[in-house]
């Protein structure tokens, strides 16, 4: 029994549909839980992240679950995982920067979310939600950093809204045509990507035009 729990909530995204008939209402506890670790603790991003929510939007669709008590669920474990993640990271980080990889942690992991916060500044919270393994590191990296804790939640609430309401609502309404769901990840990235090259762009214009009124 304990065997077969531990074979589900690894592979949740596959075993979902088994879950839903075997746990009912319960396996809404088991989602929570699963988008906690993956993205709460880095020992685990190993977990279902991006195809748990597409597979549980899908079956909503179907009526295994309630659409809306889904989102909430998912998008509390999101919020409350990274904030555990970034306080983790705030209080144990410096030691484990010190540490050699383990079985239950990847250095390298941890090294090229480093990186990827160098480069992509605070909106990284935000960025990473839609990257497997930087998801799970990014907010340990800002707790390191010792990112301001309000700004740190309105891109942590910010971004784990987009991630959960774009999988979830993706699976729901797309989960079932074979071609969307094998892409849909690679398409949510490209949206993302189209997305903040124009706001980038009007951050851009507007500071221009803030900069010519001044020299005028």
């Amino acid at each position: 029994m304990i065997s077969n729990l531990f074979e589900i909530i690894l592979h949740l995204d596959k075993y979902l549909l088994a879950a839903v008939r075997q746990f009912s209402t319960m396996t809404y506890a088991l989602l929570f839980l699963v988008i906690f670790l993956e993205t709460g603790l880095v020992v685990t991003p190993f977990l279902p992240g991006d195809s748990l929510l597409f597979a549980a939007g899908a079956l909503s669709a179907s009526g295994a679950f309630n659409v809306w008590a889904l989102l909430l669920v998912v998008f509390l474990a999101a919020v409350l995982g990274d904030t555990a993640n970034y306080h983790i990271g705030k209080y144990f980080g410096p030691k484990v920067f010190r540490k050699k990889s383990s079985i239950f942690f990847n250095k390298e992991y941890l090294t090229r979310a480093q990186e990827f916060y160098k480069k992509h500044g605070k909106k990284t919270i935000v960025l990473a939600r839609f990257i497997p393994i930087i998801r799970t590191f990014a907010p340990f990296v800002a707790g390191i950093g010792r990112m301001s804790y309000p700004l740190f939640l309105a891109y942590n609430v910010i971004g784990g809204a987009i991630w959960c309401i774009l999988f979830t609502m993706g699976g729901f309404f797309f989960g079932n045509i074979p071609w969307v769901k094998e892409r849909f990840g690679v398409l949510v990235l490209v949206i993302i990507f189209v997305s903040f090259k124009k706001i980038r762009s009007l951050i851009v214009r507007k500071k221009k035009r803030s900069a010519k009124r001044k020299v005028l």
